[in-house]
């Protein structure tokens, strides 16, 4: 029994939708009965949301038509809006649990209505904001010729499906996102985006982040292996990382077993984590062969961690600002290396 309760999401995708609806249906009648007031969704937008069902069914988009029809209100939290409709082949026999579907259509929402031509005249590598919080997606490829566009690298397959009203409706292959069911069961960074500076242009673009360094994997390792509450830490600051670090291609991190900073603020939580990892790998070995008062390089700019003892250690084994490595090289790829050390490393300057 616990078995099969562990896995009641594994349904396909149609009984998802339904789970969700029903949820959002009810959840939507409870909030308007109990304040007595009328229905949230317009006649006029619900028209409109009815004309822009029966396009994405003519159009054979029909997952997508079925939610746009019911439960509008799923994409619709913008003023104005642009959906980027994904064909029923790529996502008919995914299976997802409620929030991740949910996330995942908003994902595909971009906040500003544009139509193909508003796509086409964007410059190529601009970055467009989403209804999910802190993601966006990125025009990775223009063609005026064919006029063609790519978000993220997928083709915008059915142009132009909807346009009236406060939104517009494009169709794509397939998810802007590749899922790893790994990382939805660990609930971490399941939807990997492009990082985009101030200026909405893109600063890295997500294949080649996760080509570099595979922080989804080194989080998830950290947090099935005893460091759950750096795994915690690293996870929110990420992003942050990721944006300052575009060349960084390996690291090393150095994990503490209780990271007693993660409710810090995030300004101060993001200089702590940064403080436990160094932009070059350096596995124990190679750091035992560094000479005593060796200083380590850090991701915060002006705090460099100093090796104790070195190629002359002591019977506590590696120590590093006086913090000894007490589990080394316990996780390693070519391109990462985490050694676990016996407590947090302390910055005097936040201290």
């Amino acid at each position: 029994m616990a078995r099969s309760c562990s896995q009641w999401w594994r349904a396909p995708i149609y009984s998802t939708v339904s789970i969700v609806l029903a949820f959002m249906a009810i959840s939507a009648a409870l909030h308007a009965s109990s304040n007595n007031a009328p229905s949230p969704t317009k006649p006029t937008t619900y028209e409109l949301s009815l004309n822009a069902s029966r396009a994405l069914r003519r159009s054979g988009f029909n997952t997508i038509a079925t939610l746009f029809q019911i439960s509008p209100e799923i994409f619709l939290y913008s003023p104005n809006s642009t959906i980027f409709a994904i064909q029923d082949s790529a996502i008919s026999n995914v299976s997802l649990p409620p929030w991740l579907l949910k996330d995942l259509l908003q994902y595909h929402t971009s906040t500003t209505k544009l139509s193909m031509s508003d796509l086409l005249n964007k410059p190529q590598h601009s970055c467009l904001p989403t209804l999910l919080s802190r993601k966006n997606v990125a025009i990775t490829k223009i063609d005026t010729k064919s006029r063609s566009v790519e978000i993220n690298h997928v083709l915008v397959s059915h142009p132009d499906i909807f346009l009236q009203g406060p939104f517009s409706i494009h169709g794509v292959q397939r998810p802007f996102s590749s899922l790893d069911p790994q990382d939805v069961e660990q609930g971490w960074d399941y939807i990997q985006s492009p990082i985009c500076d101030s200026n909405s242009r893109l600063v890295s673009d997500f294949i080649e982040s996760k080509n570099m360094i595979e922080w989804t994997k080194i989080i998830r390792l950290l947090s099935s292996n005893g460091f759950v509450s750096f795994a915690i830490a690293l996870h929110s600051v990420l992003d942050g990382i990721l944006e300052h670090n575009t060349s960084m291609n390996s690291t090393t991190i150095f994990a503490p077993p209780d990271f007693t900073f993660v409710s810090s603020p995030s300004p101060l939580l993001d200089r702590l984590v940064r403080f436990h990892i160094l932009p070059q790998r350096l596995t124990y070995k190679e750091l035992a062969s560094l000479p005593d008062k060796t200083m380590l390089k850090t991701l915060v700019a002006d705090q460099d961690l100093e090796i104790n003892g070195g190629v002359n250690l002591t019977r506590l084994g590696l120590v590093i600002d006086g913090v000894q490595i007490v589990a080394p090289d316990i996780f390693s790829s070519n391109k990462f290396v985490i050694h676990g050390i016996s407590q947090a490393f302390r910055d005097e300057r936040v201290s």
